[in-house]
């Protein structure tokens, strides 16, 4: 199974972003620039990081 990468369109095209795919029920993470390592998590997990994101949660880290 050929697994479909995807990046968001507010990236730049500089190859350094974060890219997703699904594979089951999970989803799976990396950064464009080194494509070997790769995060999985569930869904609900990363559907409560998004929601803190968007809430303004981590702001003190970008």
């Amino acid at each position: 199974m050929e697994l479909r990468w995807r990046k968001s369109s507010f990236s730049a095209d500089t190859g350094a972003c974060i890219e997703v795919a699904e594979k089951g029920d999970f989803v799976l993470l990396r950064e464009s620039d080194e494509p070997d390592v790769i995060v999985r998590t569930m869904r609900r997990k990363l559907r409560a990081f998004l929601e803190g994101a968007k809430a303004g949660e981590f702001d003190d880290l970008a």
